[in-house]
C-alpha cells in the first residue's frame, strides 16, 4: 500500500470522519462503520483533504485535466482544496467547478454553474466524498454534459471518492463505483478501499481501532452487503 495511502486511513480515524461502531445508514442498512467527510472542519485538516484527493488523482488519471468538478454540497470545497493541492503538489493550475441547486438568474456567473464554466475541449474529474448507491452521478453528469455545444465535446476523465465501501449497491450485487463504470464509460476510483483501512487498521495494524469484535461484525456485514 502506498505511503499517502495509509497516511489517508490514519488521518480519517484522527478527524473522527471513519468511525466503527453501530450505525444506521439512510438505506436503513446497520453498518459497523460509518464515513462523515462534513468532519473535515479545519484549515489545516481541509489542506492535508485536499493533498490526498491530489496524490490521488494524479496516481489514478495523471496530469491531462483542466477541471475538478465538485457536485453541491459537499463536493464544493473538495474540488477548491484540491485545486489548490494540485498546484502546490504538481505546479498545475486545475480549475473548479460546481453546480448550483438552483440557478442564478442575475449578475455576471448567472446560470447553474459556480466557479469555471465548463465548455468544450475541457477534461474534467469528478470529485466527491463517498457513493453507495451511485444515485448522485445520475444528477452530476446530464449537468457537465449539457454544458457541450457539440457531442462529446466535454470528456469526464474519471470520478474520484475518499473511501470505497465495497458493498453491493441497492438493487444490484455490484458496488456502485463499478457501477458508474460500466453505465458511463469512465473509471470511478477511490483514495482507499474497505479492503486497505482493514489491512492498515487491523491485518498489519495495533487492532485497537479495528478490533477482533469489530473485525467479526465487519465480515459478517460483507456476508450480507458485500459487492460481488
Amino acid at each position: 500500500m502506498e505511503d499517502y495511502k495509509k497516511e489517508f486511513i490514519d488521518f480519517m480515524v484522527e478527524c473522527q470522519v471513519l468511525k466503527f461502531g453501530s450505525f444506521t445508514l439512510k438505506s436503513g442498512r446497520q453498518s459497523p462503520f460509518f464515513m462523515n467527510a462534513g468532519a473535515y472542519v479545519t484549515g489545516s485538516q481541509l489542506k492535508r483533504l485536499g493533498e490526498f484527493y491530489a496524490k490521488a488523482i494524479h496516481d489514478n488519471f495523471g496530469d491531462d485535466i483542466d477541471v475538478f468538478f465538485g457536485p453541491a454540497y459537499k463536493g464544493i470545497p473538495l474540488a477548491v482544496v484540491t485545486a489548490v493541492a494540485y498546484s502546490s503538489l504538481y505546479g498545475k493550475e486545475i480549475k473548479y467547478c460546481s453546480d448550483r441547486k438552483e440557478a442564478k438568474d442575475h449578475g455576471a456567473d448567472k446560470g447553474g454553474l459556480l466557479g469555471y464554466n465548463i465548455k468544450d475541449g475541457d477534461r474534467v474529474v469528478i470529485i466527491e466524498d463517498v457513493t453507495t448507491s451511485g444515485k448522485s452521478i445520475e444528477e452530476t453528469y446530464p449537468k457537465i454534459k449539457a454544458q457541450e455545444t457539440t457531442p462529446g465535446g466535454i470528456k469526464i476523465v474519471g470520478e474520484i471518492v475518499s473511501l470505497n465501501r465495497m458493498e453491493k449497491a441497492p438493487d444490484s450485487t455490484k458496488a456502485a463505483l463499478d457501477m458508474i463504470s460500466e453505465k458511463y464509460g469512465f473509471p470511478a476510483k477511490a483514495i482507499v478501499t474497505m479492503n486497505d483501512v482493514i489491512d492498515a487498521l487491523y491485518t498489519n495494524g495495533d487492532k485497537k481501532i479495528i478490533t477482533d469484535e469489530i473485525k467479526r461484525e465487519i465480515d459478517k456485514y460483507y456476508e450480507e452487503y458485500g459487492a460481488k
